[in-house]
């Protein structure tokens, strides 16, 4: 555990009793793990792409979707060859009409200078978070993903998140599931580390010795990507 993480699990586990017992049960979280396999290897674009072929179904259909889209490419997707294969291609591959459009436009608006990945780290929360919403089809929780998990953003909590207002629920021992509203008021207390407190919820909703991420729990059922690809090519 480094300096950085050292310090934000010991200000959560002062704030709440809660992350106190999370820390000691599962020990301290990694709120920047990316598990993809080496998928998207170096590249912004190829990340956000797993996001958006993840949205609102299992870890493993998401990657199976993204591997069709590499393996047409034979590589790690770029913006320019995901306009080359076009829509009718894309939604060939298993992409539902808003993925298709969403792909689409992310790859186009970078390709035009409209949308720059590769100057993201160094802009504040906000601006990377406006930037992306302001793409058809990426709404606020692909965003603060990609703030978490690409751009090692500390202090990010995905507030709509399911798993989270679960975690919460439960383990504030609450009598419904929390609105994301209530979360967002809730975590403001544990600012400035709320990405490490997000990890420790979601951690929480498996038990001690079983994978939490779904996305690791894909790699670990085997869904590796294919062979023939080089990851960060």
């Amino acid at each position: 555990m480094n300096a950085a993480s050292a310090s934000a699990h010991t200000h959560l586990a002062k704030r709440e009793r809660v992350f106190r017992d999370l820390i000691t049960d599962y020990g301290p979280q990694d709120p920047f793990a990316w598990h993809d396999g080496g998928r998207s290897g170096s590249s912004l674009f190829a990340a956000l792409l797993i996001h958006i072929t993840g949205q609102r179904i299992s870890a493993a259909s998401g990657f199976t979707l993204f591997d069709r889209v590499a393996d047409a490419l034979g590589g790690v997707p770029t913006p320019e060859g995901v306009i080359e294969l076009g829509a009718e291609r894309l939604r060939g591959f298993g992409l539902t009409r808003m993925k298709v459009d969403c792909t689409l436009d992310l790859a186009r608006s970078i390709t035009a200078g409209h949308l720059d990945l590769v100057g993201m780290p160094a802009r504040d929360d906000r601006t990377v978070t406006d930037a992306l919403t302001g793409i058809r089809g990426i709404g606020l929780w692909s965003a603060q993903a990609f703030l978490m998990r690409q751009l090692q953003r500390p202090d990010v909590m995905p507030f709509e998140d399911m798993g989270i207002r679960e975690a919460v629920g439960s383990q504030w021992n609450m009598a419904r599931r929390p609105t994301p509203g209530e979360i967002r008021a809730k975590a403001t207390h544990w600012s400035p580390y709320r990405s490490y407190a997000a990890a420790l919820l979601w951690r929480s909703l498996k038990p001690v010795g079983e994978i939490s991420d779904p996305k690791a729990r894909a790699l670990a059922r085997g869904h590796a990507p294919s062979a023939e690809r080089t990851p960060g090519s």
